[in-house]
């Protein structure tokens, strides 16, 4: 099992609806075996892909994954698409258990080893705060990928981020982040500075598509609609959305690609 995270120390990046349209990339348009797990308390991840009928709820919370070290492989649903659903309460108050960060990561980790033979992809949802939850998935997967939206902010979190997955790789020598995904990109002159920018000073960070174009998302009306209606995009009927998952589904593939799939 691959165990993707989708991370980003800043909200607003579009990282949730990244998370969950991948994961219907994988767990209904490409049929693979999928775990979705939502550690971000705000339940972005969570709401559509239990609306939308595809994946099957767990009986649990997200935070149960850190906390019970009780739980098995047997007690998560027997289905090929799962989501374990934010539990907001439970996962706002592991923010106040710093001194159970190590126990918590280790049970995390040691949880989703066990569910290695059961899925293909695992793919994580964090908080953009950094607390337990983002050190425990950090630990926990081989992956990361960052969205970002083209502002200062996130030039500013770039480093922040590269330093967290730099640390990290001490304890957890795998991880290896694909890179950082401009989203919600709009033809503006500030943001095509700023695009610019980035391609100068983090031209290895940026995600390569199959054809060797920078992995961009732009901003577009059919993904929000897409995520409120609970649907996969390509499952939209609007013009805008077969648009959309045309940009976007390279995108998805190249992220596969990096972790040596398709």
């Amino acid at each position: 099992m691959k165990i993707i995270l989708y991370a980003n120390q800043k909200g607003g990046t579009g990282k949730s609806s990244c998370a969950t349209q991948h994961a219907y990339f994988n767990g209904d348009w490409l049929k693979r075996r999928v775990i979705v797990v939502d550690l971000d308390h705000q339940g972005n991840t969570t709401r559509p892909l239990v609306e939308s009928g595809y994946a099957v709820v767990a009986g649990f919370g997200a935070s149960t994954l850190l906390t019970n070290p009780k739980l098995k492989a047997a007690d998560f649903p027997d289905h090929p698409f799962v989501v374990v659903p934010a539990d907001r309460a439970a996962l706002l108050e592991l923010e106040r258990q710093e001194s159970m960060r190590n126990d918590y990561a280790a049970q995390f980790k040691t949880i989703l080893t066990a569910l290695g033979d059961r899925f293909d992809y695992c793919i994580i949802d964090t908080n953009p705060n950094p607390d337990v939850r983002v050190l425990a998935a950090l630990y926990a997967s081989d992956f990361v990928v960052s969205p970002i939206q083209l502002n200062q902010e996130a030039l500013d979190g770039i480093s922040a981020l590269t330093d967290d997955v730099d640390a990290m790789r001490e304890f957890n020598p795998s991880l290896q982040l694909i890179g950082i995904l401009p989203n919600l990109v709009e033809s503006t002159p500030f943001q095509k500075e700023n695009l610019q920018q980035i391609a100068m000073e983090y031209r290895e960070l940026l995600i390569s598509k199959l054809d060797g174009t920078p992995a961009v998302i732009a901003t577009r009306t059919a993904v929000a609609e897409a995520q409120a209606a609970g649907k996969p995009i390509y499952k939209m009927v609007k013009t805008s959305a077969r648009e959309a998952w045309r940009e976007i589904r390279p995108v998805f593939e190249a992220i596969n690609h990096a972790m040596g799939d398709i």
